[in-house]
């Protein structure tokens, strides 16, 4: 409710709703729920079933709250008494979706077929009037449901929903003697909205396929050995056995083993990845090859998995502009017809003498043709799929303005370290000085840095992997200049080329050398001993090796590419130079943020980052994307995350925008297009009530249809 403040006795409640096929389903229960006393922050989304909002329970209890929800047709559960929920997982949406035929929209087709086939075979088998009135007694039964619904939302102040219009269409076919073809309406509204119900089904299949991934138990290791447990009881610290084939029941990081994860089913990576002690390993991912034993850092309620389905949940929210225009459009839209419908029935009659029973059935038709259904439901059901979609290839979208902000850019500006580089140094070069050669230089630097974390002295050993090592004595650290050691009974020390040349060890060639190399935007260090220089290593960030193809996609897609980075021109025009797009060097976060707005300026911008280091860019910009694979940072801060983590699918992300948009304008087209058709067919009497509720319902069938098209975007190369 709106001026009011949040009293102590607010509770926040969920609910988990069934029968909800479309955004007007949607906005029924948000507008009776809405209006009710002590009810505010009123969400409802349509694709995970669920109603939420904030109640002060001395003003309205739950249950009246539940009782105005069944009221409009709709089944109700509170999340908290769902299965699972006594752990703390709350479902996204059932875990089992009923068969057609168990649902209510299921059975109203199944009554109004048969009532109707009856109906039918009474008129072959009663020749004359008493075989009418089958299909009398069919319209009025098969329309009960529907009219009992209708008045619900008329007491609530919902005098204009397609229950009230189909209604009011039957009655009025009914008064007119039109009964068969009332009858035969009502049976096709109910296919229609079975329809519906199967299709937005379909949709929610994403969502669900995500929460199946997480195995319900796990082998938990105990002093008295390996047991079975839920997986949605384990706790932080525990230790879990996962064999070969299964998949890894919570986060966590693996304690003892290596082997190959197969991961596609988390961020969509199609190749297993190799992980060993100490690595990060997803809930839902599959130990390919090798026994592991993994210790569990996240709960069951807070795993990947988990974060990733509530930001899904929390996406449908953030409804794109065009959806807010069509959902504000929509509430004159209907008004606008049913007066229309009125002048039909009235104006002809009353100024020319023309028929009233004539007039009266195609204002009928108007009415029928007067829902919105498919003109609300053709931006979100698009957006959901789209959502889906990306969820399953590894592009989390945080909702429908994001989608459109994205189809929409006109420049995308990528940090540098992290994004389109690795994000740790490696060793590019070996230069070998005096009487050593490169793997003798690489074997002693390895060595002196054999006890350092610094970044670069792990790149040194991670290139010296499976050298025999001498052993190290008297090892110690030169604060901001290197490491030094005795080898082999001599001092050696690995440090700067600054500190190599203040000891007297760095000759002329050797510094010559090293400068060639630094101006090849790379880091050197000199291994030395007490007399001169035995060898340089270099060490660079390299790009990722799909780094210089994503800049390519992106220009491909008629947008602009630039680099950000904090590193010196000399180092940028080396990296970032070779990749084929503009770059701004030595930034600041401030200067990134500046150089955002100033894109800005010439049309929308997105920020690619890494989520840590350039949070106010990544907020500043009009889409912030995050790469990381399902880090807190990067589901959480940005308004896009890649979990593949990597950097070619940024342009995936903006063509999947791209095909939302496009499927939103199609849909829009659908159906406006079709009601505008039939409501000329209509007024001329082309056409009738059967034809108008099949543009109506139709058109929302394939509206849906139309948007499910995207659930198989695969990311292709298309514009």
């Amino acid at each position: 409710m709106k001026g009011r403040t949040m009293a102590d006795t607010d509770t926040l409640c969920e609910w988990s709703i069934s029968g909800m096929d479309c955004g007007s389903c949607a906005g029924k229960i948000r507008d009776a729920v809405g209006g009710l006393p002590g009810v505010s922050e009123v969400s409802v989304t349509t694709m995970n079933e669920r109603l939420r909002l904030r109640l002060d329970e001395t003003q309205t209890g739950r249950e009246r709250v539940e009782a105005v929800v069944r009221a409009l047709g709709f089944g109700i559960t509170e999340r908290d008494k769902a299965p699972g929920a006594a752990a703390g997982v709350q479902p996204a949406v059932p875990a089992l979706a009923p068969r057609w035929f168990q649902t209510a929209k299921g059975r109203l087709v199944i009554l109004t077929g048969l009532l109707l086939a009856a109906a039918w075979a009474l008129k072959l088998l009663v020749p004359g009037p008493l075989g009418g009135w089958g299909f009398v007694v069919a319209c009025v039964l098969g329309v009960a449901p529907v009219a009992q619904r209708a008045w619900a939302a008329l007491r609530l102040g919902q005098p204009f929903t397609i229950e009230s219009l189909m209604t009011l269409a039957a009655a009025g076919a009914l008064l007119i003697g039109a009964a068969e073809e009332a009858a035969l309406v009502v049976f096709l509204f109910a296919v229609g909205e079975l329809l519906e119900g199967v299709a937005a089904d379909r949709a929610r299949n994403g969502i669900r396929a995500l929460s199946d991934l997480v195995p319900r138990t796990a082998l938990l290791e105990t002093p008295a050995g390996t047991r079975e447990v839920a997986a949605e009881t384990l706790a932080i610290g525990q230790v879990v056995l996962v064999r070969p084939g299964d998949r890894i029941p919570a986060d966590g990081e693996i304690a003892e083993g290596t082997g190959g994860i197969d991961e596609s089913p988390v961020t969509g990576e199609s190749l297993p990845v190799t992980r060993g002690p100490g690595d990060s390993v997803f809930a839902g991912a599959i130990n390919a090859e090798s026994v592991l034993r993994i210790r569990v850092t996240r709960e069951a309620s807070d795993n990947t998995i988990a974060r990733i389905i509530r930001l899904v949940e929390e996406a449908e929210e953030a409804r794109a502009p065009t959806e807010r225009f069509i959902d504000r459009f929509s509430r004159w839209y209907m008004p606008l017809v049913v007066a229309l419908a009125v002048l039909v029935m009235v104006v002809p009659p009353l100024a020319t003498g023309a028929p009233w029973d004539e007039w009266i059935y195609r204002g009928l038709a108007l009415l029928l043709i007067g829902c919105p259904c498919a003109l609300v439901i053709s931006v979100p059901a698009a957006v959901a799929s789209a959502l889906a979609a990306g969820t399953r290839r590894g592009l989390l979208i945080k909702g429908g303005a994001v989608i459109e902000a994205a189809a929409g850019l006109r420049s995308v500006a990528f940090d540098k370290t992290g994004t389109l580089t690795r994000g740790r140094p490696e060793v590019t070069d070996v230069v070998a000085l005096a009487a050593l050669d490169e793997p003798g230089v690489l074997r002693l630097a390895a060595a002196v840095e054999a006890g350092s974390s610094h970044p670069l002295a792990q790149a040194v050993l991670r290139r010296a992997e499976g050298m025999a090592l001498p052993e190290v004595a008297e090892a110690r650290s030169i604060p901001g200049k290197g490491v030094s050691a005795t080898v082999e009974g001599r001092r050696l020390t690995v440090a700067n080329p600054r500190h190599a040349a203040a000891a007297g060890a760095l000759p002329p060639d050797a510094a010559e050398a090293a400068a060639t190399l630094e101006a090849a935007g790379k880091t050197v260090a000199v291994l030395f001993d007490t007399d001169a220089a035995l060898g340089l290593i270099a060490f660079r960030d390299e790009p990722r090796a799909d780094a210089a193809a994503a800049i390519a996609q992106v220009r491909a897609l008629g947008l602009a590419p630039v680099i950000l980075t904090g590193d010196n021109q000399r180092t940028a025009a080396a990296i970032v130079g070779a990749l084929g797009a503009d770059y701004r060097a030595e930034l600041l976060p401030e200067d990134k943020l500046a150089a955002i707005r100033e894109l800005a300026a010439g049309g929308g911008v997105m920020m690619v980052g890494d989520g840590i280091n350039d949070a106010p860019a990544l907020k500043q910009a009009d889409v912030g994307v995050a790469m990381g694979s399902g880090t807190d940072v990067a589901l959480e801060t940005a308004d896009a995350a890649i979990l593949r983590d990597r950097a070619a699918d940024v342009a995936a992300l903006i063509r999947l925008s791209r095909a939302a948009m496009r499927n939103i304008r199609q849909n829009v087209a659908i159906a406006l297009g079709l009601k505008a058709v039939f409501l000329v067919t209509t007024v001329l009497g082309i056409t009738g009530l059967w034809i108008a509720i099949l543009a109506d319902t139709g058109a929302t069938v394939l509206v849906t249809l139309n948007a499910l098209r995207l659930l198989g975007f695969g990311g292709g190369r298309e514009g």
